[in-house]
């Protein structure tokens, strides 16, 4: 099947990444039309284009932020997908993400996130486990919280950034996550 200029999205609007020369910048991302179907991410100029997770996936993601928000303290927030601005050639949506209350526009600063969160989909996994991960490290994000729902049960992995990479912290048992750092929760992992 070739790509046509012309292509058009099953939303109605032409899919402008088509007819795009060069390295992308963070504007052109942020002035995209709204998909709410897919997630595009910036790499060095370059668009990451995922589709958003399948039922299991979502309901694993707002499982996890439900337990994250009802423990956050006053000083945190916990928000769903959002733009996180890492430079101004690097956007990434995490799955969810603790922040420092008070920020508010279109992406958020890096240096305003405590934890990102990203449960596992196999058409995203290596980007989560390896570039992801990097990402977040470089740019100084405290907490890494990994759902790997492939092994039957969820299990999640806490990271936490010791001098410059991340180091395993916490490993959830019998379906639950229990944290202490950022802040004392336990979330109960749906499968």
């Amino acid at each position: 099947m070739a790509l046509q200029a012309d292509y058009e999205h099953d939303v109605g609007h032409p899919a402008p990444w088509f007819r795009h020369e060069g390295p992308w910048t963070l504007d052109e991302v942020l002035a995209l039309p709204e998909d709410l179907s897919q997630r595009v991410e910036l790499v060095d100029g370059a668009l990451i284009v995922s589709r958003l997770g399948n039922l299991p996936h979502q309901s694993l993601v707002g499982d996890v932020y439900f337990g994250l928000r009802t423990a956050c303290p006053p000083d945190y927030k916990v928000l769903p997908g959002f733009n996180l601005g890492l430079s101004p050639s690097r956007m990434l949506i995490p799955d969810f993400g603790v922040v420092v209350r008070g920020r508010t526009g279109l992406v958020l600063p890096v240096e305003d996130l405590i934890l990102a969160g990203e449960v596992l989909l196999p058409s995203t996994r290596q980007q989560d486990l390896t570039l992801k991960r990097d990402l977040y490290a470089a740019g100084g994000v405290p907490f890494y919280l990994l759902i790997d729902p492939a092994e039957g049960e969820p299990v999640a992995t806490v990271l936490e950034l010791e001098e410059g990479k991340y180091v395993e912290t916490a490993r959830s048992e019998g379906g639950f996550l229990k944290l202490e750092r950022p802040f004392p929760v336990t979330i109960a992992l749906s499968p």
